[in-house]
């Protein structure tokens, strides 16, 4: 065989979502204008001692430290596309990003719960006026972050298919009928640093909220009172992208619903499933694992074809087994 013969039967693992590079440019958009904020609020801080400024300004570094990560993660899974070390790509490499943003998530809530407890029996004196102007001020950041981060949908666009058996069969699926199963998936990495610009939020939110209610009332228990509140809204947060995030590298069955049309579509007449594999590679991309035996096995491209339309599979292999009996 000819070696552009075998060129025609090979392809790539390119399973990055389809809007990749705009969240990567949103995401580093994001990051300066966090560092941005930061920067100006420590330098504030500092010139004019405020220690409200400042805090809040060491606390900004927390999250801009976050969404660097998921800029860092986009600019690293598109440089290393081709990479042969990655078997399946660097698809995922997103979902191990926000793993590890939503580990740092948790610990700003853990942080703001601490705090809040230790104000509660230690209530430290507040200056109202600065400190609801530095909480405006972080908002307006959040919301403008929060609008560049705002939800992106990924859709399947291509797809690679395998055959193993007796035969092989190798083919891209660019099949966009919406026939069958059509399931959309969220990009983990994105969600991430919106997350983190929405935990801000809510902060700053309750925080205004707290303090307003303190510099009137008198009740200067209210402000850690709502830190405590706002810490479980994030730990709430963190918990579920940990869970997301954790289930796409632990490599859980992506899709319980796609998994049971793949069975129907494969088992035909005396062909029957006895093995598949469902698991997602990048936003809007799974692969299947599956065996096949039946009394009179045909070639895998039949079976391939069976799967034609359905929306996500991005990566397919057959094995097909002749029944001994």
């Amino acid at each position: 065989m000819h070696s552009r013969s075998i060129e025609q039967w090979t392809h790539d693992h390119a399973f990055l979502g389809d809007k990749h590079d705009e969240n990567e440019r949103r995401t580093w958009l994001v990051v300066v204008l966090t560092l941005v904020m930061m920067v100006g609020e420590i330098v504030a801080g500092s010139l004019f001692g405020s220690m409200a400024l400042l805090a809040d300004g060491w606390h900004m570094g927390t999250h801009a430290a976050a969404l660097g990560i998921a800029a860092f993660a986009y600019r690293f899974a598109r440089r290393h596309l081709g990479n042969a070390h990655f078997t399946f790509g660097t698809g995922k490499f997103g979902d191990l990003a926000a793993f590890a943003s939503a580990i740092i998530l948790g610990l700003i809530a853990v942080e703001i719960a601490y705090e809040s407890v230790l104000r509660l029996f230690t209530p430290v004196p507040i200056v109202y006026g600065e400190a609801i102007a530095v909480a405006v001020l972080g908002l307006c950041v959040n919301l403008a972050s929060a609008w560049l981060l705002r939800d992106s949908h990924e859709h399947h666009h291509h797809g690679h298919d395998h055959g193993h058996g007796h035969a092989h069969a190798h083919d891209d699926d660019d099949d966009h009928d919406h026939r069958g199963h059509h399931h959309d998936h969220h990009d983990n990495n994105l969600r991430a640093a919106y997350v983190h610009v929405m935990a801000d939020a809510a902060t700053s939110v309750l925080a205004i909220a707290a303090l307003a209610v303190a510099m009137y009332s008198g009740w200067a228990w209210a402000d850690p009172a709502v830190g405590l509140i706002g810490s479980a809204v994030i730990a709430s947060w963190a918990f579920g992208l940990v869970k997301t995030s954790g289930a796409v590298l632990l490599d859980v069955r992506a899709d319980e619903k796609l998994e049971r049309v793949i069975r129907a579509r494969m088992e035909v007449g005396d062909d029957r499933v006895t093995d598949l594999h469902l698991w997602r590679v990048g936003p809007g991309h799974c692969a299947v694992l599956l065996s096949v035996v039946s009394d009179k096995p045909k070639q895998p491209a039949i079976y391939k074809r069976r799967l034609a339309g359905l929306k996500g599979l991005s990566h397919v292999t057959v094995e097909v087994e002749t029944c001994p009996h």
